[in-house]
């Protein structure tokens, strides 16, 4: 069973902002083991009803190994419900609804990463493997979209009721594939949300999927022939992806400020080429294969199938999509749901097998709308963030994306400012940490529940001020914790610019001071 991950963003929203008062430990408790929401969803079934103290340790015990989450602490008083939600004859999720004993009205709703189903929902079947997908479109459908949307139904319900009070305004927050429910949601359901957060968001899902399938048959395995080993990765390769686009914005820190600036030149890692040893340089098949896995991602037309990776990513994705070993998601993704052929092997991988991804597009899984007009309309709100140093899903995705939404607004930025505003966070890797000021209330590690719950730090909190005070973000602060330890203090912090503006030093004084930083427009990609 799924467990719901969101608590402790969800305790800075529920009680920092909250405005109702709290009935008292006991009385809660009582109403708490006295719900019956199987008496009010038909078909349901209640696995758990528990009231659970602040500070408890909260076992997983039923959660899929995979998951890689045996154990939550929670910091609030709740009532813990656990239900089995049926959506077909072969397919239902699992789903936690966790009530706090002081509410202020909102609702809190959180998504999945890779293939998963792991937390918030099950999305349809238990833990990160794809097996459930083989000849069952009823689980792709609940993965796509449909577990989601029907656990806003039945958690808005349930609230309601259990507290018996209206619902108030209702967020999503998500980060990669959750990112990617987040947008699917204000698409097909416009209604379901007042505000969403959406990290690094999977977005054109069948491509991206491509896109990281098309890795392993470029490195080869361990045991190829110049196969470009992690370390050469991290070290060599790492090494000429700084020397040359580091200093693009003035200030050498590690750190490339904008990857769209930065074009790699791959021929300057060939041995020979302004190289005096054979130890700090790569041959000609190796530099070639640096060179498409640096390049855009082409149909055989020409036109872009997925853009180019995020140089500065390849301190990670040395072990992960660079590593020789393919990646295990669209392994599955390809095994069980496009081509339906558990015994396809991915070093066959081909354009042949992305064209059949994007024609077939299961369950409407794509996620790559044109506009967003009606959840606009319905006067919803999004934030999206993504790290310029992401391993796994492109940045450029995300200026990709932001780019095809101002087309129908006429690339208008007063338009696109009203209900969009997406933010680049230089130094940051999928999702989290990384070198750079990569906290910015995210959830899913601890430094991002450090700092405080304001617009100015906060992208959860900024998308409630956005909702409910017109208080549109125009930049977001991220905070670099030393060593990404809370105990050991703040580093430093960094101002991150809305797109298409750009976080540009001003040429004096302290790199490290955010007062030496300013958001400069620069018109976009």
């Amino acid at each position: 069973m799924a467990q719901i991950a969101w608590i402790l963003s969800a305790a800075h929203l529920f009680l920092a902002l909250a405005t109702s008062g709290g009935v008292g430990a006991v009385d809660f408790k009582s109403k708490c083991l006295a719900f019956k929401p199987e008496s009010h969803i038909s078909n349901v079934t209640l696995n758990r009803l528990e009231y659970v103290t602040a500070g408890t340790n909260l076992a997983f015990s039923d959660n899929d190994a995979s998951c890689n989450r045996a154990s939550q602490v929670v910091n609030i008083d709740l009532c813990r419900v656990a239900l089995s939600v049926p959506t077909s004859q072969r397919s239902g999720f699992h789903y936690e609804l966790w009530l706090p004993e002081t509410w202020n009205g909102r609702t809190l709703a959180t998504g999945n990463g890779g293939i998963d189903g792991s937390f918030g929902t099950n999305n349809g079947h238990n833990g990160t493997s794809g097996t459930a997908f083989y000849e069952n479109e009823d689980v792709v459908i609940d993965f796509s979209w449909r577990a989601l949307h029907t656990s806003v139904e039945v958690g808005r319900k349930l609230a309601s009721l259990f507290y018996d009070e209206d619902i108030g305004k209702s967020y999503y927050i998500g980060c990669s594939l959750g990112g990617r429910q987040g947008i699917g949601n204000a698409e097909k359901f416009p209604e379901d949300f007042d505000g969403i957060v959406a990290g690094a968001p999977a977005v054109d899902f069948n491509s991206l999927y491509s896109w990281r399938a098309s890795f392993f048959p470029i490195t080869g395995d361990t045991t190829s022939e110049d196969f470009i080993s992690p370390n050469t990765w991290k070290t060599t390769i790492h090494e000429e992806v700084l020397r040359q686009c580091d200093i693009i914005d003035g200030v050498e820190d590690g750190i490339i400020e904008d990857p769209i600036l930065c074009h790699v030149d791959t021929q300057q890692l060939l041995c020979g080429f302004n190289n005096t040893t054979s130890t700090n340089c790569l041959n000609a098949a190796q530099v070639k294969k640096v060179q498409a896995i640096f390049s855009d991602y082409l149909w055989p037309n020409g036109t872009l199938l997925y853009p180019r990776v995020n140089p500065g990513g390849e301190l990670l994705a040395a072990d992960g999509l660079y590593s020789g070993k393919a990646y295990g998601p669209s392994v599955d993704w390809f095994k069980y749901v496009i081509l339906g052929e558990p015994s396809w092997n991915p070093a066959t991988y081909a354009l042949d097998d992305a064209a059949l991804a994007v024609a077939k597009n299961p369950a409407d899984i794509d996620t790559w709308p044109s506009s967003l007009g009606a959840f606009q309309n319905h006067g919803g709100k999004i934030i999206t963030y993504h790290g310029q140093q992401d391993q796994q899903i492109s940045s450029l995705n995300s200026v990709r994306f932001w780019e095809r939404l101002a087309g129908e607004v006429d690339f208008d930025l007063e338009r696109m400012d009203t209900f969009y505003r997406f933010f680049r966070i230089p130094g940051m890797y999928h999702c989290g940490t990384g070198p750079g000021a990569w906290t910015v209330g995210q959830g899913g590690s601890a430094p991002a529940y450090a700092i405080p719950f304001d617009k100015e730090h906060n992208v959860l909190a900024a998308i409630v001020d956005w909702v409910e005070k017109g208080a549109a973000p125009d930049e977001i602060v991220g905070t670099k914790f030393v060593n990404d330890s809370i105990a050991a203090g703040v580093m430093y912090q960094h101002r991150h610019c809305r797109y298409p503006y750009r976080s540009t030093y001003s040429g004096t004084g302290d790199a490290l001071d955010m007062a030496s930083w300013h958001c400069v427009y620069f018109g976009g990609y």
